[in-house]
């Protein structure tokens, strides 16, 4: 019978409550029997990431893989769905889908993620690099991010109003002009959703594959601002904060062949996000104390070096006509 990990289990109760402990009661007879029905035995430690637990496998014919199961949850709905549309072109291959325990037959690629590469041009541009090859035209019955784009703008609003903070609003109203102006109007393509380092893995029949998507269909620009957000902690200690948060969105952009400016807005407008996110529920890394202080100050930081752009050549599609002011604060949330 399957092992559960310690912090796996603590972590899943925490977050999940007393449905959380029911699932984990029922995992290891869900993990023996899918085993059983798709003709695999283990073949390593059993695995975790946050939300899921990861077993590595032989399948009949001698065949690596990994079974991956997570706990029911509505984000995790349309994983499978994003690896048929890819068909294993930049991310990995779906063997086997079972939808009903959220749980999936997938290729075995390597532990190491591209969060481990020292280079920070290099991460970002693998990145880039896959953004574009997983921006593929989205089969029906995918989440719109279009369609988060009222919910966007109450929650922008709702944070200004109940929480202390100290953005400027110059900051918001860019945010919020995200949402008005590309946020409700996005393409039918595909895109990762999640796409950070720690969700690409080194891999043997590509130098990189993508895991863990959300589905999404929307701007490809969007990930490069889950990109940069999830870079916050190697820019902490740059010598010159707006230079190296200007590099990201440059090479991203480049290697993801974006517009630039679609870039930096998403990227901004997921600043503004975090900076309220860390003041309601804290973030994974630190939920109270100084560190949680830090990291929302940081993400003011990151919000305002973020909202205004520099000279694009070639006309930016998406981005704020030249001159053109932000919103007059009484325009913010009215």
């Amino acid at each position: 019978m399957m092992a559960i990990p310690e912090e796996f289990a603590r972590n899943t109760v925490d977050r999940e409550g007393e449905a959380g402990a029911a699932w984990l009661a029922e995992l290891p007879g869900i993990v023996e029997e899918l085993l059983g029905r798709w003709g695999c035995v283990p073949d390593g430690e059993v695995m975790h990431g946050g939300v899921g637990v990861i077993v590595p496998v032989r399948r009949r014919a001698g065949e690596s893989a990994v079974l991956k199961v997570s706990f029911p949850h509505p984000g995790n709905v349309h994983e499978p769905d994003a690896f048929v549309a890819w068909g294993g072109c930049g991310a990995v291959l779906l063997h086997e889908r079972d939808d009903e325990r959220f749980a999936m037959l997938l290729e075995r690629v390597g532990p190491s993620t591209l969060a481990e590469v020292q280079d920070g041009d290099e991460v970002v541009t693998v990145a880039g690099r896959l953004d574009r090859r997983l921006a593929v035209p989205a089969p029906p019955g995918l989440p719109r991010l279009r369609e988060r784009a009222d919910a966007w703008e109450e929650h922008l609003c709702r944070d200004a109003e109940e929480l202390p903070h100290a953005l400027p609003r110059q900051a918001l109203d860019a945010a919020l002009a995200t949402v008005r102006e590309l946020g409700r109007d996005q393409p039918d393509t595909l895109v990762h959703g999640d796409l950070h380092a720690r969700n690409i893995l080194r891999a043997g029949r590509e130098p990189w594959l993508a895991v863990d998507p959300k589905g999404y269909v929307g701007d490809p620009a969007y990930d490069g601002g889950t990109l940069l957000k999830s870079r916050a902690l190697t820019l902490l200690g740059a010598d010159d904060l707006r230079k190296a948060v200007h590099r990201v969105v440059d090479v991203f952009a480049e290697a993801a062949e974006l517009d630039r400016e679609r870039v930096r807005r998403w990227a901004q407008f997921h600043a503004v996000q975090a900076a309220f996110w860390g003041r309601r529920h804290g973030f994974r890394i630190a939920r109270s104390g100084p560190r949680l202080d830090r990291l929302t100050e940081f993400a003011d930081r990151l919000a305002e070096l973020l909202n205004g752009s520099r000279p694009v050549t070639g006309g930016a599609r998406g981005g704020l006509p030249d001159g053109r002011r932000a919103l007059d604060g009484a325009q913010v949330c009215g």
